[in-house]
């Protein structure tokens, strides 16, 4: 037992595991994380409502969304932005890797006769001949990625970009690491039963790290084989445990532009979200617009 114990609040390295496909995949995890997407009050999984309107409404103006547009969102979930990006009239690709979400935009795009194509895949395997003049990337999906997975996908996005295209995302701010503290929490039904339809103990230990300015929430999940309080026979299945790595990096302006620039490109605009609220340097997070270094170059020529 005390091995185990001391497995449980074990600190990886950074980015040791990636377990992403255990929160999102899962059955029963999938299902909780759709109803928080479409929970319209709450920031969990998706904004709320208010916010994806706004910021929808913003990004139209500012990238010109509209009739012979392409847009792709990495990481769409049920398609709270594509769908309305769609009803401006643009062509929009959505990617994500729950099938459950994904399976939950399209019936929205089929009923709406919308112009959205939905890939069901992780986004960092996905491929395409295709160019689009918009990317998307919100909710701070970026910050969930290692530094590899992280140069991997700015190599993809300087693929699929059109010329003149833009890139708009989101990260956490180290503001918003400086006021995360390292913790052990362990619970019967950790998180209101958001683990499993079974009884299970929870243990979330969180560890800062404090030279990458990366934060580790890691969920170990000791369920039961059995939903009811029956005692359990010698045929009955073994109990299961699970771990899952939540990683999220933070960024400064200048470790961002410098990671940006690494792969060719340049950021052009900081914002203070994807709603385009001004920027500042206090707020736990911070939105970018970025083209590649190309672009940024030939415009410069142009000028001189």
């Amino acid at each position: 037992m005390f091995e185990e114990m001391e497995k449980i609040n074990c600190r990886p390295e950074v980015f040791e595991f990636y377990t992403a496909g255990e929160l999102w995949t899962d059955e029963y995890t999938s299902k909780q994380m759709l109803g928080f997407h479409l929970n319209e009050e709450v920031d969990i999984a998706s904004r709320n409502m208010a916010f994806i309107e706004r910021s929808v409404e913003w990004i139209v103006r500012r990238f010109k969304v509209g009739a012979g547009r392409k847009v792709v969102d990495f990481g769409c979930g049920p398609g709270l932005y594509t769908s309305r990006l769609a009803r401006k009239k643009a062509s929009v690709m959505g990617i994500d890797f729950s099938g459950r979400s994904i399976e939950y935009a399209r019936e929205v795009a089929a009923r709406e006769g919308l112009d959205i194509r939905y890939v069901n895949q992780n986004y960092l395997d996905f491929e395409t001949d295709e160019r689009f003049d918009l990317i998307l990337m919100v909710m701070c999906d970026f910050c969930a990625l290692s530094p590899g997975q992280r140069k991997e996908l700015l190599n993809m996005f300087h693929n699929i970009l059109a010329p003149g295209g833009s890139i708009l995302l989101d990260v956490y701010s180290l503001a918003a690491f400086e006021k995360r503290e390292e913790a052990a929490v362990y619970e019967k039904n950790l998180m209101d039963g958001f683990w499993s339809s079974h009884a299970y103990y929870g243990f979330l230990n969180t560890f800062k790290y404090e030279r990458e300015k990366v934060v580790l929430d890691k969920y170990t999940i000791i369920e039961s084989a059995i939903s009811t309080p029956e005692p359990v026979s010698r045929e009955a299945p073994a109990d299961r445990t699970r771990t899952v790595y939540n990683w999220l990096g933070y960024f400064s302006p200048e470790t961002l532009d410098r990671e940006f620039s690494e792969g060719g490109f340049t950021i052009e605009s900081y914002y203070g979200d994807v709603a385009g609220t001004p920027f500042d340097t206090e707020a736990e997070e911070f939105a970018i617009v970025a083209r590649t270094c190309q672009e940024d170059k030939a415009e410069k020529g142009i000028q001189d």
